[in-house]
Protein backbone atom coordinates (compact mmCIF):
# COMPACT_ATOMS: atom_id res chain seq x y z
CA UNK A 1 0.00 0.00 0.00
CA UNK A 2 2.76 2.18 0.42
CA UNK A 3 4.52 1.64 -2.52
CA UNK A 4 0.96 2.58 -4.60
CA UNK A 5 0.71 6.16 -2.78
CA UNK A 6 4.13 6.87 -4.51
CA UNK A 7 2.76 6.86 -7.86
CA UNK A 8 0.72 9.48 -7.20
CA UNK A 9 2.72 12.29 -8.44
CA UNK A 10 1.17 14.52 -11.33
CA UNK A 11 -2.15 13.32 -11.11
CA UNK A 12 -3.00 14.02 -7.19
CA UNK A 13 -1.60 17.63 -8.06
CA UNK A 14 -4.72 18.15 -10.49
CA UNK A 15 -6.85 16.47 -8.47
CA UNK A 16 -6.23 18.26 -5.11
CA UNK A 17 -7.99 21.07 -6.44
CA UNK A 18 -10.70 19.48 -7.86
CA UNK A 19 -11.47 17.50 -4.50
CA UNK A 20 -12.49 20.58 -2.89
CA UNK A 21 -14.57 22.20 -5.76
CA UNK A 22 -17.98 22.27 -4.13
CA UNK A 23 -19.50 21.76 -7.79
CA UNK A 24 -18.69 17.80 -7.62
CA UNK A 25 -20.77 15.70 -5.85
CA UNK A 26 -19.90 12.54 -3.96
CA UNK A 27 -16.33 13.00 -4.16
CA UNK A 28 -14.15 10.71 -2.13
CA UNK A 29 -11.01 12.26 -1.05
CA UNK A 30 -7.56 9.97 -0.68
CA UNK A 31 -6.98 8.61 2.81
CA UNK A 32 -10.70 8.36 2.90
CA UNK A 33 -12.54 5.14 4.45
CA UNK A 34 -15.45 3.71 2.54
CA UNK A 35 -17.66 0.90 1.33
CA UNK A 36 -17.05 -0.44 -2.28
CA UNK A 37 -19.42 -2.78 -4.11
CA UNK A 38 -17.15 -5.54 -5.89
CA UNK A 39 -20.00 -7.97 -7.81
CA UNK A 40 -23.17 -7.55 -5.91
CA UNK A 41 -21.64 -7.23 -2.33
CA UNK A 42 -20.25 -3.97 -0.80
CA UNK A 43 -16.77 -4.40 0.92
CA UNK A 44 -14.91 -1.71 3.43
CA UNK A 45 -12.17 -0.19 1.19
CA UNK A 46 -9.52 2.42 1.70
CA UNK A 47 -9.00 4.98 -1.28
CA UNK A 48 -5.31 5.45 -2.01
CA UNK A 49 -5.72 7.58 -5.30
CA UNK A 50 -8.09 10.09 -6.88
CA UNK A 51 -7.51 11.19 -10.52
CA UNK A 52 -9.95 12.88 -12.98
CA UNK A 53 -9.91 10.96 -16.74
CA UNK A 54 -11.95 12.33 -19.24
CA UNK A 55 -14.02 14.69 -16.78
CA UNK A 56 -14.98 11.26 -14.65
CA UNK A 57 -13.33 11.09 -11.01
CA UNK A 58 -12.11 7.45 -10.28
CA UNK A 59 -10.83 6.03 -7.53
CA UNK A 60 -7.66 3.80 -6.72
CA UNK A 61 -8.99 1.41 -3.45
CA UNK A 62 -7.82 -1.19 -1.37
CA UNK A 63 -10.42 -3.72 -0.29
CA UNK A 64 -9.73 -3.88 4.12
CA UNK A 65 -7.86 -6.92 5.19
CA UNK A 66 -7.55 -7.81 1.62
CA UNK A 67 -4.37 -9.06 -0.96
CA UNK A 68 -3.38 -5.86 -2.67
CA UNK A 69 -3.81 -7.72 -5.59
CA UNK A 70 -7.29 -6.52 -5.43
CA UNK A 71 -6.47 -3.26 -5.66
CA UNK A 72 -8.35 -1.52 -8.63
CA UNK A 73 -9.19 1.81 -10.22
CA UNK A 74 -13.27 2.11 -9.44
CA UNK A 75 -15.68 4.92 -10.58
CA UNK A 76 -17.75 7.15 -8.38
CA UNK A 77 -20.78 5.04 -8.63
CA UNK A 78 -18.95 1.87 -7.03
CA UNK A 79 -18.34 3.90 -3.98
CA UNK A 80 -20.48 4.91 -0.56
CA UNK A 81 -20.02 7.03 2.08
CA UNK A 82 -18.97 5.04 5.23
CA UNK A 83 -21.80 5.81 7.29
CA UNK A 84 -23.90 3.95 9.39
CA UNK A 85 -27.41 3.49 7.33
CA UNK A 86 -24.90 2.37 4.79
CA UNK A 87 -22.67 -0.48 6.74
CA UNK A 88 -26.47 -1.63 7.63
CA UNK A 89 -26.97 -2.08 3.56
CA UNK A 90 -23.49 -3.91 3.42
CA UNK A 91 -24.84 -6.52 5.95
CA UNK A 92 -28.21 -7.02 4.67
CA UNK A 93 -26.72 -7.64 1.44
CA UNK A 94 -24.38 -10.33 2.89
CA UNK A 95 -27.44 -11.56 4.59
CA UNK A 96 -29.55 -11.54 1.23
CA UNK A 97 -27.43 -12.72 -1.42
CA UNK A 98 -26.28 -15.69 -0.40
CA UNK A 99 -22.92 -15.81 1.48
CA UNK A 100 -22.16 -18.84 3.58
CA UNK A 101 -23.81 -18.42 7.39
CA UNK A 102 -20.88 -20.17 8.67
CA UNK A 103 -18.84 -17.64 7.82
CA UNK A 104 -18.10 -13.89 8.88
CA UNK A 105 -18.16 -11.00 6.76
CA UNK A 106 -15.38 -8.35 6.20
CA UNK A 107 -12.14 -7.46 7.66
CA UNK A 108 -13.34 -9.13 11.12
CA UNK A 109 -13.03 -12.69 9.76
CA UNK A 110 -9.55 -11.95 7.43
CA UNK A 111 -10.92 -14.61 5.10
CA UNK A 112 -11.68 -14.08 1.54
CA UNK A 113 -15.09 -16.30 0.10
CA UNK A 114 -14.73 -19.20 -1.83
CA UNK A 115 -16.57 -18.07 -4.88
CA UNK A 116 -16.71 -14.77 -5.70
CA UNK A 117 -19.54 -13.66 -8.67
CA UNK A 118 -18.03 -11.11 -9.80
CA UNK A 119 -14.34 -11.68 -10.04
CA UNK A 120 -11.40 -14.38 -10.82
CA UNK A 121 -10.32 -16.09 -7.20
CA UNK A 122 -7.35 -15.15 -5.92
CA UNK A 123 -4.55 -18.08 -6.13
CA UNK A 124 -4.46 -19.85 -2.11
CA UNK A 125 -1.50 -22.29 -0.82
CA UNK A 126 -2.80 -25.29 -2.27
CA UNK A 127 -0.18 -27.61 -0.41
CA UNK A 128 -1.97 -28.54 2.95
CA UNK A 129 0.04 -29.87 5.90
CA UNK A 130 -1.26 -33.27 6.45
CA UNK A 131 -0.13 -37.06 7.35
CA UNK A 132 0.42 -39.59 4.68
CA UNK A 133 -2.67 -41.55 5.46
CA UNK A 134 -4.61 -38.87 4.21
CA UNK A 135 -3.14 -38.12 1.09
CA UNK A 136 -6.03 -39.25 -0.88
CA UNK A 137 -8.84 -37.04 0.88
CA UNK A 138 -6.61 -34.31 0.37
CA UNK A 139 -6.39 -34.68 -3.53
CA UNK A 140 -10.19 -34.85 -3.72
CA UNK A 141 -10.19 -31.36 -1.65
CA UNK A 142 -7.89 -29.42 -3.77
CA UNK A 143 -9.89 -31.02 -7.00
CA UNK A 144 -13.00 -29.81 -5.62
CA UNK A 145 -11.13 -26.43 -4.38
CA UNK A 146 -9.41 -26.35 -7.93
CA UNK A 147 -13.74 -26.56 -9.15
CA UNK A 148 -14.61 -23.94 -7.51
CA UNK A 149 -12.11 -21.00 -8.49
CA UNK A 150 -12.65 -21.65 -12.45
CA UNK A 151 -17.00 -20.89 -11.17
CA UNK A 152 -17.32 -17.14 -12.28
CA UNK A 153 -20.18 -14.98 -12.82
CA UNK A 154 -19.55 -11.53 -14.23
CA UNK A 155 -22.22 -9.40 -13.15
CA UNK A 156 -22.51 -6.23 -15.30
CA UNK A 157 -22.70 -3.07 -13.02
CA UNK A 158 -26.06 -1.63 -14.09
CA UNK A 159 -27.69 -5.21 -13.19
CA UNK A 160 -25.39 -4.81 -9.97
CA UNK A 161 -27.15 -1.26 -9.16
CA UNK A 162 -30.44 -3.62 -10.21
CA UNK A 163 -29.92 -6.11 -7.73
CA UNK A 164 -29.67 -3.34 -5.19
CA UNK A 165 -32.65 -1.49 -5.98
CA UNK A 166 -34.25 -5.25 -5.86
CA UNK A 167 -33.29 -5.17 -2.44
CA UNK A 168 -34.34 -2.04 -1.25
CA UNK A 169 -38.07 -2.30 -3.02
CA UNK A 170 -39.06 -5.12 -0.71
CA UNK A 171 -36.62 -4.72 2.22
CA UNK A 172 -36.93 -1.13 2.70
CA UNK A 173 -40.18 -0.09 1.10
CA UNK A 174 -42.01 -3.20 1.95
CA UNK A 175 -42.91 -3.44 -1.95
CA UNK A 176 -43.35 -6.84 -4.31
CA UNK A 177 -42.96 -7.28 -7.69
CA UNK A 178 -46.83 -7.78 -9.34
CA UNK A 179 -47.64 -11.26 -10.05
CA UNK A 180 -47.62 -12.94 -12.51
CA UNK A 181 -44.99 -11.25 -14.57
CA UNK A 182 -45.17 -10.26 -18.12
CA UNK A 183 -42.60 -10.78 -19.61
CA UNK A 184 -41.39 -13.86 -17.18
CA UNK A 185 -38.93 -16.12 -16.94
CA UNK A 186 -39.68 -18.47 -19.48
CA UNK A 187 -40.59 -15.92 -21.70
CA UNK A 188 -36.95 -14.14 -21.33
CA UNK A 189 -35.09 -17.57 -21.58
CA UNK A 190 -36.83 -17.51 -25.13
CA UNK A 191 -36.16 -14.19 -26.66
CA UNK A 192 -32.37 -14.67 -25.36
CA UNK A 193 -32.73 -18.01 -27.46
CA UNK A 194 -33.86 -16.02 -30.57
CA UNK A 195 -31.35 -13.43 -30.45
CA UNK A 196 -28.91 -16.16 -30.42
CA UNK A 197 -30.27 -17.99 -33.36
CA UNK A 198 -29.92 -14.91 -34.96
CA UNK A 199 -26.74 -14.21 -34.02
CA UNK A 200 -25.21 -17.65 -34.33
CA UNK A 201 -26.87 -18.09 -37.72
CA UNK A 202 -28.44 -21.45 -36.06
CA UNK A 203 -30.45 -23.18 -33.65
CA UNK A 204 -27.02 -24.53 -31.28
CA UNK A 205 -28.07 -27.49 -28.97
CA UNK A 206 -25.93 -26.37 -26.18
CA UNK A 207 -27.44 -23.16 -25.87
CA UNK A 208 -30.82 -24.72 -26.16
CA UNK A 209 -29.67 -27.39 -22.90
CA UNK A 210 -27.92 -24.76 -20.62
CA UNK A 211 -30.65 -22.82 -21.51
CA UNK A 212 -32.85 -25.49 -20.05
CA UNK A 213 -30.92 -26.27 -17.27
CA UNK A 214 -31.35 -22.30 -16.25
CA UNK A 215 -35.09 -22.50 -16.02
CA UNK A 216 -34.26 -25.99 -14.05
CA UNK A 217 -32.46 -24.44 -11.32
CA UNK A 218 -34.79 -21.39 -11.26
CA UNK A 219 -37.80 -23.42 -10.88
CA UNK A 220 -36.42 -25.47 -7.85
CA UNK A 221 -34.21 -22.77 -6.40
CA UNK A 222 -36.67 -20.29 -5.93
CA UNK A 223 -38.55 -21.47 -3.13
CA UNK A 224 -35.52 -22.44 -1.31
CA UNK A 225 -32.58 -19.32 -1.71
CA UNK A 226 -33.93 -17.07 -4.19
CA UNK A 227 -36.89 -15.47 -2.03
CA UNK A 228 -36.75 -12.47 0.57
CA UNK A 229 -38.69 -13.49 3.84
CA UNK A 230 -41.08 -10.94 2.45
CA UNK A 231 -42.05 -12.82 -0.25
CA UNK A 232 -42.80 -16.15 0.78
CA UNK A 233 -46.71 -15.25 1.51
CA UNK A 234 -47.10 -13.99 -2.05
CA UNK A 235 -45.18 -17.14 -3.33
CA UNK A 236 -47.48 -19.46 -1.87
CA UNK A 237 -50.42 -17.44 -2.73
CA UNK A 238 -49.69 -17.10 -6.53
CA UNK A 239 -47.90 -20.30 -7.35
CA UNK A 240 -50.70 -22.72 -7.40
CA UNK A 241 -50.54 -26.96 -7.95
CA UNK A 242 -47.63 -27.84 -10.31
CA UNK A 243 -47.35 -24.26 -11.83
CA UNK A 244 -43.90 -24.05 -12.45
CA UNK A 245 -42.61 -20.10 -10.95
CA UNK A 246 -41.01 -19.70 -14.80
CA UNK A 247 -44.12 -19.08 -15.48
CA UNK A 248 -45.00 -16.47 -12.91
CA UNK A 249 -42.04 -14.67 -12.01
CA UNK A 250 -39.73 -12.33 -14.78
CA UNK A 251 -36.30 -11.21 -15.04
CA UNK A 252 -36.41 -9.32 -11.31
CA UNK A 253 -36.21 -12.81 -9.79
CA UNK A 254 -33.92 -14.71 -12.08
CA UNK A 255 -31.20 -12.07 -11.88
CA UNK A 256 -30.81 -13.25 -8.29
CA UNK A 257 -30.50 -17.00 -9.77
CA UNK A 258 -27.28 -15.61 -11.47
CA UNK A 259 -25.85 -14.51 -7.99
CA UNK A 260 -26.82 -18.32 -6.88
CA UNK A 261 -25.42 -20.00 -9.51
CA UNK A 262 -21.82 -20.56 -8.74
CA UNK A 263 -22.60 -21.98 -5.31
CA UNK A 264 -25.20 -24.22 -7.01
CA UNK A 265 -22.67 -25.36 -9.45
CA UNK A 266 -19.96 -25.91 -7.58
CA UNK A 267 -21.61 -29.16 -6.59
CA UNK A 268 -22.05 -30.92 -10.30
CA UNK A 269 -19.26 -32.12 -11.34
CA UNK A 270 -18.40 -30.64 -15.12
CA UNK A 271 -15.78 -31.12 -17.94
CA UNK A 272 -13.79 -28.26 -18.33
CA UNK A 273 -15.06 -27.72 -21.79
CA UNK A 274 -18.13 -27.50 -20.51
CA UNK A 275 -17.74 -25.41 -17.92
CA UNK A 276 -16.16 -23.01 -20.16
CA UNK A 277 -19.30 -23.19 -22.74
CA UNK A 278 -21.44 -22.43 -19.94
CA UNK A 279 -19.59 -19.70 -18.57
CA UNK A 280 -19.37 -17.58 -21.68
CA UNK A 281 -23.09 -17.83 -22.59
CA UNK A 282 -23.73 -16.95 -18.93
CA UNK A 283 -21.81 -14.10 -19.64
CA UNK A 284 -23.57 -13.18 -22.79
CA UNK A 285 -27.38 -13.57 -21.20
CA UNK A 286 -25.91 -11.33 -18.49
CA UNK A 287 -25.08 -8.38 -21.23
CA UNK A 288 -28.63 -9.30 -23.14
CA UNK A 289 -30.41 -8.76 -19.84
CA UNK A 290 -28.59 -5.75 -19.47
CA UNK A 291 -29.20 -4.38 -23.24
CA UNK A 292 -33.06 -5.19 -22.88
CA UNK A 293 -33.29 -3.85 -19.02
CA UNK A 294 -35.82 -1.27 -19.56
CA UNK A 295 -38.13 -4.24 -21.16
CA UNK A 296 -37.29 -7.08 -19.21
CA UNK A 297 -37.05 -5.14 -15.70
CA UNK A 298 -39.71 -3.20 -13.04
CA UNK A 299 -38.62 0.62 -12.53
CA UNK A 300 -40.44 0.09 -9.91
CA UNK A 301 -42.60 -2.35 -7.61
CA UNK A 302 -46.25 -1.49 -7.48
CA UNK A 303 -47.43 -4.98 -5.92
CA UNK A 304 -48.77 -5.89 -2.80
CA UNK A 305 -47.33 -4.14 0.49
CA UNK A 306 -46.02 -6.50 2.67
CA UNK A 307 -48.17 -7.24 5.60
CA UNK A 308 -46.40 -5.70 8.99
CA UNK A 309 -46.73 -9.43 10.63
CA UNK A 310 -45.45 -11.06 7.34
CA UNK A 311 -42.23 -8.85 6.69
CA UNK A 312 -40.80 -9.89 10.54
CA UNK A 313 -40.07 -13.76 9.37
CA UNK A 314 -37.17 -14.63 8.97
CA UNK A 315 -35.87 -17.35 6.58
CA UNK A 316 -34.22 -19.93 8.15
Amino acid sequence: MGSSSKEESGTDAETSSGDAAPSVTGLFSEGERVLAYHGPRIYEAKVQKVECRKKEWRYFVHYLGWNKNWDEWVATDRLLKHTEENVKKQQALVNNLGVDKTSKFGRAAQTKPKISTDVKMEKEDSKPNVTKGKKRKVDSSIEKDATEKRIKMQIPSTLKKQLVDDWEFVNQQDKLVKLPRSPNVDDVLMRYLDYRSKKDGMMTDSVGEILKGIRCYFDKALAVMLLYSKERQQFHDSVKNDESPSTVYGAEHLLRLFVKLPELLKHVRIEEDTLTCMQQMFLDFLKFLQKNQSTFFLSAYDGPKVPEDKGKVKDE
